[in-house]
């Protein structure tokens, strides 16, 4: 037997474990309480709906059996006349039985929440194992359901004993009686007894809530192994790590090349590095580095710009030191303004020397660049 499984569950489930296990359709139900919850809305709706109903039911009785005597030699007439005070009843039982859908779904919400799991439906072959379903019978929450059975039975029968003892007698009474009577004191009756079951069923909630919710919990209780694999899960395992971060990567790059368009300038090494430069006296006092990149990303930088007819300034020991030195939308630093503000003014000096058609401006050629950035380029 492996070590884990060696290991008792003595930890508190996770909120992941709890998750998936509503995800799976496992939550916290109890019976007892649908069917008490039932119960009660029938003595609410009854309380609600029964005076409009007992009418309802007089009059039906009334006139419903008050008809000409050839209409019982007229079958189809008959089956009419029938047929229309019966859908009067069903349309007066409407808000009566809509009251006792709307708990019953109600019950299970207010214990375990809604959940809905298509694949609860689907047959599993391991519930049809002999061995585990004998296990079963013999469990802990078996031996507690029929403890509940046999202590709802008694209680419950001895409750409704004791309640159609004492009515028996007005019940047998009630043919007798006129009809309007009658109906009124069927009436009260139904509600007292109702009273009565739910009283029984209430006893039984009590004990039967408290345990369904102490048995979910335990069922879903963790071995501290169980905990650390949750966890390194949860962190990420290494080759998803590296799949969301190729992801994020290919998602900056996206972005970068994006602002490639909007650069002053590209300064090149000229093919291993390449650093976009965008210059906005309005924004900032620096320029700033809108994209950057060395090998394939570089190339693709020069040709983002050469479709957007940028200028690609050569300058090696310039753009090595910008690209050591400066993350994607950050200002230059100060020992790099007066070489970058030399190619900046030669660019600015190139366009509006080719606006007026004047012969171009040469282009600067002994860049002050610091030799400390050799290093940090050695170290990238």
């Amino acid at each position: 037997m492996s070590e884990e499984s060696d290991q008792e569950k003595t930890e508190e489930p996770t909120s992941k474990r709890l998750e998936d296990a509503r995800k799976e359709g496992q939550v916290v139900r109890s019976r007892e309480l649908n069917v008490l919850l039932s119960l009660l809305g029938s003595g609410v709706a009854m309380f609600w709906t029964g005076p409009a109903l007992i009418d309802k039911l007089k009059s039906v009785l009334t006139h419903s059996l008050s008809f000409d005597a050839e209409i019982t030699h007229n079958t189809s007439a008959l089956t009419e006349h029938l047929m229309g005070y019966g859908s009067d009843v069903l349309l007066s039982l409407v808000p009566f039985l809509s009251v006792i859908c709307l708990l019953s779904i109600v019950g299970p919400i207010a214990l375990g929440g809604w959940s809905f799991n298509g694949t609860m439906l689907m047959p599993k072959f391991d519930r049809m194992d002999p061995i585990s379903g004998i296990a079963r019978m013999f469990s802990l929450k078996a031996v507690f359901e029929l403890v509940k059975a046999v202590a709802k039975v008694v209680v419950v029968g001895g409750i409704a004993y004791t309640i159609l003892k004492g009515v028996l007698a007005k019940v047998l009474m009630l043919p007798m009686g006129e009809i309007g009577g009658a109906l009124d004191s069927a009436g009260g009756l139904f509600l007292w007894c109702l009273v009565g079951f739910s009283s029984a069923l209430l006893l039984v909630a009590c004990f039967d809530v408290p345990y369904q919710l102490w048995n979910h919990r335990h069922q879903l209780m963790m071995t501290k192994q169980e905990i650390k694999d949750e966890m390194k899960e949860s962190e990420g395992r290494p080759e998803v790590k590296g799949a969301i971060r190729k992801r994020q990567q290919e998602i900056s790059q996206r972005r970068m090349m994006q602002a490639v368009p909007k650069a002053d300038v590209i300064i090149t090494n000229p093919t291993h590095y390449a650093v976009a430069l965008r210059y906005d006296p309005k924004v900032g006092s620096a320029p700033v580095v809108v994209a950057k990149g060395k090998d394939l990303v570089a190339a693709k930088i020069r040709e983002v710009a050469k479709e957007h007819n940028i200028m690609v300034f050569s300058a090696p020991p310039l753009a090595r030191a910008l690209f050591a030195s400066t993350e994607i939308n950050r200002q230059i630093p100060e020992d790099l303004f007066v070489a970058v503000a030399q190619v900046l003014a030669w660019i600015f000096q190139l366009r509006r020397a080719v606006a007026a058609s004047r012969a171009a401006p040469p282009p600067p050629t002994q860049l002050p660049v610091p030799a400390t950035y050799e290093s940090q380029v050695r170290n990238l």
